[in-house]
C-alpha cells in the first residue's frame, strides 16, 4: 500500500510509472550484460541488476503497478553493446542514471524513500566507474591518431583532386591509392612510436587500431566517387561521410571519457573541413593552371 499520509496527482503517477519502468528496464540490461561477462565484472554488473529491481520494487509501493520492462530499450543497448563495447554501453546508462537522479532530487521532500534510491544510484556510478577495464580503451589514442591523420588527409587530397582532375574514377583510384599507402605509412609510425616510448600498451596491437581506422575512413570517404558520376555530388556525399565520422566518433570519446562533444567535434570539423577548403581553392587553381597550357 502506498504511504497512509502521502498522496499522488497524475502527474506524479506518470513520472513515478516512468521510473518505475527505466528501473526495471535497466535491471533487465544489467542483467544480460552480467552474463556475458565473468569474475569480478561479472559479480559487479549482476548486484547493480539487482538494485535496480529493488528499485522498482520501491516505486511500485506508490503506483500500486506491475511494470514491464521496454524491450525496445533493450535490444537497443544489446546492440549497441556489440558495437561499441561495455565501456560505452555502461556510461551511456550512467548518463541516463544521472537524468533519473535529478527527478529523485526533486521528490526528496515528498517521497520518503527517494534518498535510498538515490545515494545508491550514486554508488552504482562509482561501481561502473571502478568496473570498466576494456582493452580498447587502452587503444583509444591510436584509433584518434588514425582517424584524423586520415579525415585531414583524405579530405584536403579528395577536395584537391576533384578540382584538379573533374572525374570521378580517377578521383576514387587516386584517393584508394594514396589511403592505402597512408594507412601503411600511418601504422608503421604508430608501431615504431609506442615501441620507443616503452607504453603499456602492445606496439602491434597500437599499429593495428591506428591502420585499421585509417582504412576504415578512407572507404568511407572515397566510396562515393566509384558510384557517382558527377565528381562536385561525390565530394559533397564524402564530405557529408567525413562529417558522420567526425559525429559518431566525437560521440563515443565524449561518452566513454567524460568529456564536452562539442569543443572536441567543432575542433576535428574545423580541421578537416579547412583543409579541405584550402585544397579546394588549390586545386581550382591547378585545374585553371592544366587548362591554360592545353
Amino acid at each position: 500500500m502506498r504511504d497512509a499520509d502521502f498522496k499522488l496527482d497524475d502527474a506524479m503517477l506518470q513520472a513515478i510509472l516512468k521510473t518505475q519502468r527505466t528501473e526495471t528496464t535497466e535491471h533487465v540490461i544489467y542483467g544480460k550484460l552480467a552474463k556475458r561477462h565473468k569474475g569480478k565484472n561479472a559479480e559487479i554488473l549482476e548486484r547493480i541488476s539487482q538494485d535496480e529491481a529493488r528499485h522498482a520494487s520501491i516505486w511500485k509501493k506508490y503506483t500500486q503497478r506491475e511494470v514491464k520492462p521496454s524491450r525496445l530499450l533493450v535490444v537497443i543497448y544489446t546492440l549497441i553493446y556489440m558495437l561499441f563495447g561495455i565501456t560505452f554501453t555502461l556510461k551511456l546508462m550512467e548518463t541516463n542514471e544521472d537524468k533519473a537522479q535529478r527527478k529523485y532530487r526533486h521528490w526528496l521532500t515528498s517521497l520518503p524513500e527517494a534518498q535510498k534510491v538515490l545515494e545508491e544510484e550514486e554508488e552504482h556510478e562509482q561501481a561502473l566507474i571502478d568496473l570498466i577495464d576494456e582493452e580498447r580503451l587502452k587503444y583509444t589514442s591510436s584509433i584518434v591518431l588514425g582517424l584524423n591523420d586520415a579525415l585531414v588527409e583524405l579530405t584536403g587530397t579528395l577536395a584537391g583532386l576533384t578540382f584538379a582532375l573533374a572525374n570521378s574514377r580517377l578521383v576514387g583510384l587516386a584517393g584508394l591509392i594514396t589511403g592505402i599507402a597512408a594507412s601503411l605509412s600511418m601504422a608503421a609510425s604508430e608501431y615504431l612510436s609506442q615501441k620507443s616510448e616503452g607504453s603499456d600498451t602492445q606496439p602491434l596491437k597500437a599499429s593495428m587500431y591506428t591502420g585499421i581506422a585509417y582504412v576504415i575512413t578512407v572507404a568511407m570517404l572515397i566510396f562515393p566517387f566509384f558510384f557517382v558520376h558527377s565528381p562536385y555530388i561525390a565530394l559533397i556525399w564524402s564530405m557529408s561521410n567525413a562529417l558522420l565520422i567526425i559525429a559518431i566518433f566525437t560521440f563515443f570519446v565524449s561518452i566513454v571519457r567524460s568529456t564536452d562533444f562539442k569543443p572536441m567535434f567543432s575542433e576535428m570539423v574545423t580541421v578537416s573541413f579547412g583543409v579541405a577548403t584550402i585544397s579546394f581553392i588549390i586545386g581550382s587553381l591547378a585545374n585553371k593552371l592544366l587548362g591554360m597550357s592545353s
